[in-house]
């Protein structure tokens, strides 16, 4: 049966409340990781130990070596997707999602700064992806030895190149729960062996992207993969979609099945990890951001640093240092907030230093004014 299209009035706490229950920030869920990070469609992994965070503040329970676990055993990896970054995926996301992707990474090569103009690029990936899968290799490393074959061209380049165009994947000890290591690249077949799916489908990634933002506009949906023209996509899929107005009157799409509670559900503090896709994933961030503050975007290996949400709602931001033996959480809010919302924030947050820094023999969370 074709489900009834709905044409209700959804505000932006019942947008804000009904996107936090799918992206489990409304109470944590009693779930593994792996079944989490295909839930998610992915998180953003720029910096590689923010998923960690990610995790934890989404799930009951949450030990680091589980996610470590799963990208040594290759049933998950970090690869360049969505908005041509780096996201953590499960395997079979990575082999689904990477073709329907490749637009994406492609024009974000050619709008990039690296030029390799004049080199037959067919060429170029063919010796790329065999450099590779030989052994994986920095990028660094890479760009000489090509530059041996192409020595007009820029090494940086090639190395770019060969890493936007060709799908592969960051290889561990990157990533993984308290070890460095550079980021060293080779091919997801040589990683996984395991091929690319041969029937690649826009309509898939739709409805994931649904699943887990959701209810959301095309707009939304472009923002957050990269693509363009999606909205041929969407009108396939319509007659098995919900559709919803928001307060401006723009339509809204989801799965009709999806949990969309009430604006009156309360969602506890949350602390996210820098790069969460909550906030990077749509074309309108009305739901969740309401004054107009950019999403801070730090570098570096990520569980340091991150965004506050207060009632469901970007309220500020954290950061974690070191004062000798003790780990200090700095929670800088934008506004003042209630003593109970303060409370609720610090115990929040003594949990989390405490999971991001587990060798500190002290702990100790603090507002900045």
């Amino acid at each position: 049966m074709t489900p009834r299209p709905h044409r209700e009035l959804l505000d932006r706490l019942a947008l804000n409340r009904a996107t936090l229950a799918r992206q489990l920030l409304l109470e944590r869920a009693e779930m593994p990781a792996l079944d989490a990070i295909e839930r998610l469609a992915g998180m953003q992994s720029q910096a590689p130990h923010a998923p960690y965070v990610g995790l934890w503040t989404r799930l009951a329970g949450f030990r680091a070596d589980e996610l470590s676990e799963l990208m040594a055993s290759r049933q998950a990896v970090r690869g360049p997707l969505m908005r041509a970054t780096l996201h953590l995926v499960s395997s079979r996301d990575y082999l689904a999602l990477r073709p329907v992707i490749q637009p994406v990474l492609e024009r974000g090569f050619a709008g990039s700064p690296f030029d390799i103009s004049g080199i037959d690029v067919a060429a170029l990936l063919a010796a790329g992806r065999e450099l590779i899968e030989h052994r994986a290799r920095t990028r660094a490393e890479l760009g000489p030895l090509l530059a041996e074959r192409w020595p007009q061209s820029d090494p940086a380049s090639l190395a770019q190149a060969v890493t936007y165009l060709v799908p592969a994947v960051q290889v561990t000890p990157r990533g993984v729960w308290g070890q460095g290591g550079q980021a060293r690249w080779t091919t997801l077949e040589a990683w996984l062996d395991r091929d690319l799916d041969p029937e690649p489908s826009r309509e898939r990634l739709v409805i994931r992207y649904l699943g887990a933002f959701g209810p959301a506009t095309v707009r939304d949906i472009q923002t957050w993969s990269g693509l363009s023209r999606l909205g041929e996509v969407v009108d396939g899929l319509r007659a098995t979609l919900a559709t919803f107005r928001d307060e401006g009157g723009v339509e809204l799409l989801d799965l009709p099945d999806a949990p969309r509670p009430g604006a009156d559900v309360p969602a506890p503090p949350r602390f996210l990890p820098e790069y969460d896709n909550l906030l990077l994933s749509y074309a309108d961030r009305a739901r969740f951001i309401t004054g107009g503050e950019a999403v801070p975007l730090q570098p570096g290996l990520g569980a340091r640093y991150g965004t506050l949400l207060v009632d469901g709602l970007f309220r500020g931001t954290w950061r974690i240092t070191r004062h000798e033996e003790r780990a200090v959480l700095h929670v800088e809010p934008f506004a003042r907030l209630t003593k109970r919302d303060a409370g609720a924030v610090a115990r929040e947050g003594e949990a989390l230093v405490r999971f991001a820094v587990e060798d500190a023999a002290g702990y100790e969370v603090r507002f900045s004014p």
